[in-house]
């Protein structure tokens, strides 16, 4: 009699005949970001969804809106108001250069010269429209951002612009420092509200920025023997 032929066994789909079973590779645990990363990345998204929508949100949809779980956001981060503080360091007082200050001192460079170059650097690089929206939305929620930034920042500009200017003209600086602010202030707030109509109000006037900036300086000059006063024993 013929034998019965033997069952042979299939081989298990986890192995391969007379190599035994199969290793696969094991799949390597997503690594997390440093803390300062991941911080900097919210911060980020957080600046771009403010400046869309305000600084009035919930903090879910500020979570949603980085790509991070509320817990998370809340882990980076104590508080709302802590967020928003870092977005101000980050996003409204970490875009000025302190070489501004540097630069507007220069009195090898005429005064003219320099205020055309910082105002033409400011406002293409630091008077950008998500700035501009973040600047106005902490305005009508009544947070310090406009004034601390006002403060620390602009103030100190506008005296070296004012003196400097001063100094070239061969006038004498207000004694008052609130006087002295204000003529400032007549340049500096025409080049902000002229980034203001352009990134805000969509105005469409094709004149370059750059042949604005210079006309703001060339009348702020033309007119400031007349707001300075004299030298004393001139």
């Amino acid at each position: 009699m013929k034998a019965k032929p033997r069952d042979v066994a299939e081989p298990d789909s986890k192995t391969v005949a007379g190599r035994g079973p199969i290793k696969r590779p094991m799949k390597k645990a997503p690594q997390r970001l440093p803390r300062a990363e991941r911080q900097a990345r919210v911060l980020e998204k957080a600046a771009e969804y403010f400046a869309e929508h305000g600084l009035n949100a919930q903090t879910r949809a500020i979570a949603e809106a980085c790509g991070v779980s509320q817990r998370l956001l809340y882990s980076l981060f104590p508080s709302k108001a802590a967020l928003i503080d870092e977005v101000y360091k980050r996003e409204i007082v970490g875009t000025f250069k302190a070489m501004w200050f540097v630069q507007l001192k220069d009195r090898s460079v005429p005064i003219e010269s320099r205020l055309n170059t910082f105002y033409r650097e400011y406002y293409d690089t630091l008077l950008t429209r998500q700035w501009l929206r973040l600047f106005l939305y902490s305005s009508l929620e009544d947070l310090q951002m406009a004034p601390t930034y006002t403060n620390a920042v602009v103030t100190h500009a506008l005296e070296i612009i004012v003196t400097e200017t001063a100094h070239e003209l061969g006038r004498g600086v207000p004694a008052d420092p609130a006087h002295l602010t204000e003529v400032g202030w007549l340049l500096h707030g025409a080049v902000s509200h002229l980034a203001i109509r352009r990134r805000i109000y969509s105005n469409d006037n094709t004149t370059p920025s750059d042949a604005v900036i210079a006309m703001h300086v060339r009348a702020f000059l033309t007119s400031a023997p007349a707001l300075l006063p004299a030298l004393e024993g001139t």
